[in-house]
């Protein structure tokens, strides 16, 4: 649920955190929270990571291809410097950044902008996606969307890997990641060599 805000005073920044499965529309909900804060005369700036170039370089793409202008960043740090004149700050595939980012996101609410960061809160074998549980308990708001399961129609938290690859960090859409639920979700299609901790 998005937060509603009658007035906006001085050093009243908070963030929001949207989490949720791959397809659970967690972009698509915030570039409609972007949008809005737009309609409402606000000053925004959407980040996304610089090695997120699957649909665009410059643009913060859903999976359904609602878009909105972004700055790719390599680095959290970066985002304090670009954002200093913005009164709402997004940030797109927070998992794909260090830790830092928790500390930027905090001092950004603490300059009193509303900060909201998407991502997903679980990796492809069902452990935490870090940072996304720090963001998650220092938010104010966390929003968890799910998916559809394509096995059996059921709520899905779970991004089901389809191809082989040890890395925890893969780009890929459709081809590569299809929503689970939680019984249809198998932990142990993940590629040999990749072992849980």
């Amino acid at each position: 649920m998005e937060p509603y805000v009658l007035h906006k005073s001085a050093n009243s920044g908070w963030i929001e955190v949207i989490c949720g499965s791959m397809f659970s529309g967690k972009t698509e909900e915030l570039i409609r929270r972007m949008r809005r804060a737009r309609i409402a005369r606000q000053r925004v700036e959407i980040f996304k990571p610089a090695i997120d170039q699957r649909f665009s370089h410059t643009e913060v793409v859903s999976h359904d291809e609602s878009a909105i202008p972004s700055t790719p960043v390599s680095s959290p740090s970066q985002i304090i410097l670009l954002a200093a004149d913005a009164d709402v700050v997004g940030v797109d595939e927070g998992q794909f950044f260090d830790g830092s980012i928790v500390e930027v996101c905090c001092q950004l609410a603490e300059d009193g902008k509303r900060v909201i960061v998407a991502g997903l809160d679980q990796d492809y074998l069902g452990r935490p996606f870090e940072p996304m549980p720090q963001l998650m308990a220092v938010a104010e708001y966390v929003t968890k969307l799910h998916a559809v399961c394509v096995v059996c129609g059921g709520p899905a938290n779970h991004s089901q890997r389809l191809v082989a690859g040890g890395d925890r960090l893969m780009l890929g859409a459709q081809d590569a990641y299809e929503p689970r639920c939680r019984r249809c979700f198998v932990r142990s299609a993940a590629p040999a060599g990749d072992q849980a901790d």
